[in-house]
């Protein structure tokens, strides 16, 4: 498969020749991925030929994006399917100021040789940030002392079973973008890090100060364990309530992936088993719970609404990730963030 690459020539800090290009995401978090720095500078060295497009205005007219060889995105972006992509005419590059891009890609996509870049790598730096805070937090067992006082209504008259911020373990499962970013983050500290990865491999893991473990050792041996698996058929439910059960005492289960990897029915189960079990979930399946879901009454059990990824200015980091990726794309150098048709499967 062809690639397709386009150099454009700048002078004088204006690229000669601008490529045509096109914002396409919903209006409401345009000014949340795009900034005006981000805005000023992709008018610098593309050549934005109509008003912000949404999903709703796309389809209402789809014409509007024969001119584009350049799309701005975000969340919002229409679904690339086979009638869409037949008006992508001169479209070389889609960059994508959010996450995964799985629910926008689709064969037609691929069979025009159009690339798309992501901007999950910088989306990844506060799931990383939301996570560390949860497992410092939770080895000095916060979240579990902070529930027994407000239920007791007193201090306990014995506080014990807190693993502490020494020597401790935490253990990962996978090694994707946002793992590493962790394990980055956790070497300033006193712990040991195992993880689970069947497949990372021995040059991913010179970087990495990490032991590779079985997944039942992971939940055997780890203090904090932080799920962090792409959801595919393969990984769906892959978490189930005997590896809770396998948890050591005061341990806490962290998950900021997908609701769909994790059994919950059997965690559910295993957690009223188990009360000295804390579990941490920003993820859910289906999100949120439904209303009756034993999620919301457990006292071990603490949910937050899928805020771990980029929020508020967060968001403007995403821009910045594009404004920067579109230099390198306009130069020719290699792309930090292209997503590969072939690797996608196993991408979170």
């Amino acid at each position: 498969m062809g690639i397709k690459t386009k150099l454009y020539e700048v002078q004088d800090g204006l690229s000669a020749n601008r490529p045509k290009g096109l914002f396409v995401l919903d209006e409401k978090v345009f000014t949340e991925i795009y900034g005006p720095q981000e805005i000023a500078d992709i008018n610098t060295k593309v050549d934005i030929y109509a008003p912000i497009q949404t999903r709703q205005s796309v389809a209402a007219n789809p014409g509007i994006l024969r001119d584009a060889e350049i799309i701005f995105s975000g969340w919002g972006i229409p679904i690339f399917d086979k009638e869409l992509t037949g008006y992508l005419d001169n479209l070389q590059i889609i960059f994508y100021g959010a996450g995964t891009v799985k629910h926008f890609v689709t064969d037609s996509l691929w069979g025009k040789n159009i690339r798309v870049s992501s901007a999950a790598l910088a989306n990844a730096v506060p799931v990383a940030e939301y996570t560390l805070g949860q497992i410092l937090i939770n080895l000095k067992r916060c979240s579990y002392y902070a529930a027994k006082v407000r239920r007791d209504r007193t201090f306990a008259s014995s506080v014990c079973d807190v693993p502490g911020g020494y020597n401790s373990t935490v253990g990962l499962i996978s090694l994707g973008m946002i793992a590493r970013i962790l394990c980055k983050y956790l070497n300033a500290f006193d712990l040991e890090v195992i993880a689970y990865d069947p497949y990372i491999t021995a040059e991913s893991l010179q970087s990495l100060d990490v032991t590779i473990t079985a997944l039942n050792d992971i939940f055997t041996r780890s203090d904090i364990v932080s799920l962090h698996s792409p959801l595919t058929d393969e990984t769906a439910g892959m978490i189930t309530g005997e590896h809770i059960m396998r948890m050591k005492n005061g341990a806490t289960f962290i998950n900021t992936a997908r609701g769909g990897l994790v059994r919950e029915e059997e965690m559910i189960d295993a957690l009223r088993k188990r009360p000295d079990i804390t579990a941490v979930l920003d993820v859910t399946d289906p999100e949120p719970p439904r209303s009756d879901s034993s999620l919301y009454d457990l006292p071990n059990v603490f949910l937050t609404p899928h805020i771990a990824g980029a929020m508020g200015r967060e968001r403007r980091r995403l821009g910045r990730f594009v404004v920067d990726e579109l230099q390198r794309y306009l130069s020719g150098r290699p792309l930090k963030g292209e997503v590969k048709e072939e690797l996608l499967a196993i991408q979170a």
